[in-house]
């Protein structure tokens, strides 16, 4: 038999009370809630955990706090960040760029652009990323000049490979193209998860296939693109930490050369990671404003704000107004 959560103690007194006064107001049922030890049991001890693993952190010496904060906000640390934030943010449009190219072209009735497109995402997502970059850093092995001209024809330009591809666009190269393969899957889902009828229902008012696609599809699309696209965000920022290995400058690389030269490797790394926790926190949020945008087609209410649920919890702790009884009969108010 279910039990219920609250329990009314006591119930009201019923109409015929011979104690009461007619006039008088019938009592506010008091409602008690359900007691859930386990529950209180469970928060105390996570929180007790927690605090001992902030206090062995905080109070451990060897991290080397002090450290820390000397080289948090260095020259060298922030134009890694830059560098690491710039990196993101090209691969990012540059990738959902060429990924929308190549989903559209999945989607395509055309078979040969189809195959085209599958090859691309089947190649690009089956190497390491890491094979990708040292693939393209070495590509003047393969290609020492790159020419423009006619086909078969003479030529009007011709650059060498070396002096035309550095470390850094190399990089934006690789992640560029290795980004391009999964956000093309990313979009063709979304494009997929809206319902055949609204295309259906656009192409019979006559309105071309791009105009369904840029005015009705993806707007649709866009609740089931963007929260795949944030955590692609996320990973990327992250992922840049791999160009490392091509001496390129980012925040990963810049604190490297700084313990490699006072050997304070903890320390240094924890400025890394401290960097990468802020900037990954702003994405976050951001990426619920996103969310919270686009859902307002496709729900009653918007999800609430952080600031919102703050507001709502303040509100329901705080103590009830109280109000003055009501003046009896033949008494001034």
């Amino acid at each position: 038999m279910a039990v219920a959560d609250r329990t009314a103690l006591p119930r009201s007194a019923p109409a015929s009370d011979p104690e009461r006064a007619p006039d008088e107001p019938t009592p506010p049922v008091r409602t008690v809630p359900r007691r859930r030890p386990g529950r209180w049991l469970a928060a105390g001890g996570a929180l007790l955990v927690l605090a001992l693993v902030l206090h062995s952190v905080v109070r451990n010496p060897r991290f080397q706090w002090g450290v820390v904060a000397q080289y948090f906000g260095t020259p060298a640390v922030l134009h890694g960040l830059w560098l690491t934030l710039w990196l993101t943010a090209a691969v990012m449009v540059l990738g959902f760029l060429l990924g929308t190219l190549l989903a559209v072209m999945r989607l395509s009735g055309n078979p040969v652009l189809r195959a085209l497109a599958w090859g691309y995402v089947w190649i690009f997502r089956s190497t390491p990323l890491l094979v990708q970059l040292l693939f393209w850093f070495n590509i003047g092995a393969l290609y020492p000049t790159l020419s423009l001209g006619v086909p078969f024809g003479p030529e009007f330009a011709t650059f060498r490979t070396v002096n035309l591809l550095g470390a850094a666009v190399t990089a934006l190269i690789g992640l560029t193209l290795h980004e391009a393969a999964y956000a093309a899957e990313v979009v063709r889902g979304g494009i997929l998860s809206v319902d055949r009828g609204q295309t259906e229902a656009a192409q019979a008012l006559g309105l071309s296939r791009a105009r369904v696609l840029r005015r009705i599809v993806v707007p649709q699309a866009m609740r089931a693109i963007v929260p795949t696209a944030g955590n692609m965000l996320i990973g990327t920022l992250k992922g840049t930490s791999i160009v490392s290995v091509l001496a390129v400058q980012d925040l990963l690389y810049s604190v490297q050369l700084v313990y490699n030269r006072t050997y304070q490797v903890i320390p240094l790394l924890l400025v890394a990671t401290l960097w990468y926790v802020a900037v990954t926190t702003v994405l976050t949020v951001g990426q619920f404003y996103v969310e919270r945008y686009y859902a307002r087609g496709a729900e009653r209410t918007l999800p609430p704000t952080p600031l919102q649920r703050l507001r709502s919890r303040l509100t329901a702790a705080a103590p009830p107004e109280r109000t003055a009884p009501a003046p009896a009969p033949g008494e001034k108010a």
